[in-house]
């Protein structure tokens, strides 16, 4: 059972990543976040996925706007076995942690 630290990225520009895949039988239960360092704001979209390519119904922030050195975070998100955490950006500028816990 992992704590702490589950994932991180810098996601490319305008490239759907996946930061962290939940283990197969396991539950995850998760903080997500995303700081925009970048000079402009940041439009992103979260998603947990059953692959690294979110359907419309697996969004959880979908082209939520990160003002210049501001933060999104979306605490308590709770995902199964083999779901991924999937975040896009318009810019290089965005740094993701995803931190909690997993529980078998």
């Amino acid at each position: 059972m992992a704590t702490g630290i589950l994932g991180q990225a810098v996601p490319a520009a305008a490239t759907n990543t996946v930061v962290y895949t939940v283990p197969a039988a396991t539950v995850a239960v998760a903080t997500i976040s995303i700081v925009n360092r970048g000079a402009y704001p940041a439009v992103v979209n979260v998603a947990v996925a059953s692959s690294g390519t979110p359907t419309a119904s697996e969004y959880i922030e979908y082209q939520t706007v990160i003002d210049v050195n501001g933060v999104l975070e979306r605490a308590g998100v709770v995902a199964n076995a083999t779901e991924a955490f999937v975040v896009y950006s318009t810019t290089a500028d965005t740094s993701v942690t995803i931190y909690g816990y997993e529980e078998v």
